[in-house]
């Protein structure tokens, strides 16, 4: 039987090249609550997709000027051998790890007819295989049946797909395999959920898009990357120890599936 304390307070977080995306505000967060950081990100895509210089030094300074323990990982996660590589390193670095946040992506727009191969295959070398592998390195952190604390994994997705077509597909898949974690890995004390966060403004909107998206949001207003944030901090105490293997839409109610 995995035993029931608190998690270890040691983290891998993915994705975390700016400090103004969701990855980065999630590492606050983090720290915040005593956490000790592995922090992943590739300054390539930043550049390529993002246009802009990855700054994670700069958000690494900030963490350990507050007392968090905090080592940088880059990686391109479209090689299959970085996932693991990523995990056993953050190991080695900080410990443990208690928690695994998927922030990555590839994200690149392209619809139904003017999606390459080479783009679809990206995709999902980035969104769907290297996060199964991430997610497989991290449960075999701890054995089954062991008296553990076990371990969370938590993945960020989106259900947008029109003329976005291989970003959305993968994440699609991406929920699923992480979903079925949940059960897979219940011997080994792992627990496992998706947040789709909705539009979130990490420096990729038009005031154009922007108002749109606030428009379609009751209460006219966008989340930020802290609303993701305080979902994941809550995922990852005690108190949120109980859901498990669920997508949920931290939103605003700019998905509403009921309505």
């Amino acid at each position: 039987m995995h035993s029931t304390s608190p998690l270890p307070g040691t983290a891998l977080i993915t994705g975390a090249g700016r400090r103004r995306n969701i990855g980065s505000a999630i590492a606050r967060g983090l720290a915040a609550d005593g956490f000790d950081l592995a922090l992943s990100w590739s300054a390539q895509y930043d550049q390529r997709v993002n246009r802009e210089h990855s700054d994670v030094e700069l958000l690494a300074q900030e963490l350990r000027e507050a007392g968090a323990r905090v080592e940088l990982l880059p990686g391109d996660l479209s090689d299959p051998e970085v996932p693991a590589a990523l995990v056993e390193a953050a190991r080695e670095a900080i410990g443990p790890l208690g928690a695994l946040v998927m922030c990555h992506c590839e994200s690149v727009d392209s619809s139904i007819l003017d999606t390459t191969v080479e783009s679809f295959d990206r995709h999902y070398a980035v969104n769907v295989r290297a996060s199964w592998l991430l997610l497989k390195a991290f449960a075999k952190q701890v054995e089954p049946g062991t008296d553990t604390p076990g371990g969370a994994a938590i993945a960020l997705t989106s259900d947008h797909t029109v003329h976005n077509l291989p970003y959305g597909a993968t994440k699609g898949a991406l929920d699923r395999l992480v979903l079925a974690g949940t059960r897979e890995l219940a011997d080994r004390g792992i627990r496992t959920n998706v947040i789709n966060p909705g539009p979130i403004d990490t420096g990729w909107m038009t005031e154009e898009i922007r108002a749109a998206g606030a428009a379609a949001t009751p209460g006219g207003q966008l989340g930020g990357p802290e609303t993701v944030a305080d979902l994941v901090r809550f995922l990852l105490s005690e108190q949120g120890g109980w859901i498990r293997g669920q997508l949920l839409f931290s939103n605003g109610g700019f998905h509403t599936p009921a309505v």
